[in-house]
């Protein structure tokens, strides 16, 4: 039997790409100082880093419970709080764009805003799938449990493909270089180049 290690070695591989906020700040250009939008960016931007950091914490334990030699029982265990922090994160995230409202001076920005805070509070909702799914998991038979996290794990790999494309659409444009200008952002950036080099 060859057990769930390398089925939990696919989970770690679909998770590499799952960084959240992969902001394409590349080069922060500058833009002509417009304040209104540059106090939206703020509002959004401070709310990145927490929510990031969760995220990543939350790979990291997958990942980690993926390499060691683990009970399919510590397997579960790590997974479901990780996928739990996830949704939560997603969920912080589509709060701090609703709350931030439509970026100022933007074309279609309110429907860039709805359509950014409709695609996270999905991902937080399919995390939340997620950890309903694992917690089911029968970890006494090694094989089932296996399978299970085969299904998981393809399922992360769709979500995380997913998961950048409404933030993608409504960071263009000058709501991208206003984003670019914040502290708050280039620091999430500058953390998520790393792993998002390669997703």
């Amino acid at each position: 039997m060859e057990g769930t290690k390398p089925v939990n070695k696919k989970l770690a591989a679909a998770m590499s790409g799952g960084a959240v906020l992969v902001l394409a700040l590349s080069g922060c250009s500058s833009d002509d100082g417009n304040k209104e939008l540059d106090d939206w960016a703020k509002l959004v931007c401070d709310a990145l880093p927490a929510q990031d950091a969760k995220v990543d914490a939350a790979n990291d334990a997958i990942k980690k419970a993926a390499t060691d030699d683990n009970a399919p029982a510590n397997v579960q265990k790590t997974d479901s709080k990780a996928f739990q922090d996830m949704s939560d994160a997603y969920k912080a995230l589509a709060q701090a764009v609703q709350t931030a409202g439509a970026p100022p001076g933007v074309d279609d920005g309110e429907k860039k805003q709805q359509d950014a805070v409709t695609a996270l509070n999905g991902l937080s909702t399919s995390y939340a799938g997620l950890k309903k799914q694992v917690d089911t998991l029968d970890t006494k038979d090694q094989a089932k449990f296996a399978d299970g996290l085969q299904d998981i794990a393809t399922q992360l790999g769709k979500l995380s493909q997913s998961g950048n494309a409404a933030l993608k659409n409504l960071e263009q444009g000058d709501v991208k270089n206003a984003m670019a200008q914040q502290e708050s952002c280039q620091k999430v950036a500058t953390s998520s180049s790393g792993s998002a080099a390669t997703s």
